[in-house]
């Protein structure tokens, strides 16, 4: 099963390598992995996906609350979340039908359109990875020349939040 693990982390050189060290010793897996600056400088806020049973989740939650740099960790897909993911995607758009029909795809999918050359179109959009998935899909491998995401970022809905 997959699971959103977002945690606050002491903001010093090495935490992120510790964090990525105790995944790779064990061999699990990490999906995506995103990391910035929380509004307190000290801290940084680390969300990662990884797949796994109940059993490696816990063991997975428990060896990273012994690392030091770790100052609080929640698994956000135990309770109702919010999770999104940002995609920049460069397209193929050579001809005016080209043009118009992933104008149209970039509408129905509400993202937009923010570079245009002669012969591309840079698309952002935000999202659940699915519906980046899916307007990968629709756009179609051959129209694609570049893909960029960021991996999942997340948040607790209503009062709970992940703060000291």
């Amino acid at each position: 099963m997959r699971h959103i693990i977002s945690m606050l982390l002491e903001n010093e050189a090495g935490a992120l390598a510790r964090v990525a060290g105790l995944f790779s010793a064990r061999g699990y897996n990490i999906e995506s992995l995103t990391v910035a600056p929380t509004e307190d400088p000290s801290l940084s806020r680390l969300t990662l996906v990884t797949s796994g049973n109940d059993e490696i989740i816990e063991q997975i939650t428990k060896q990273l609350n012994k690392l030091i740099d770790v100052v609080k960790l929640v698994d956000l897909t135990e309770g109702s979340h919010i999770e999104r993911e940002m995609m920049l995607v460069k397209l193929r758009a050579a001809d005016a039908t080209a043009r118009a029909e992933l104008k149209r795809l970039v509408d129905i999918f509400r993202g937009r359109i923010i570079d245009v050359t002669d012969r591309t179109y840079t698309v952002e959009m935000t999202g659940t990875g699915d519906k980046l998935d899916a307007f990968i899909e629709a756009v179609g491998r051959r129209a694609i020349l570049e893909v960029v995401r960021t991996g999942v970022s997340g948040i607790a809905r209503g009062e709970k939040a992940l703060r000291l």
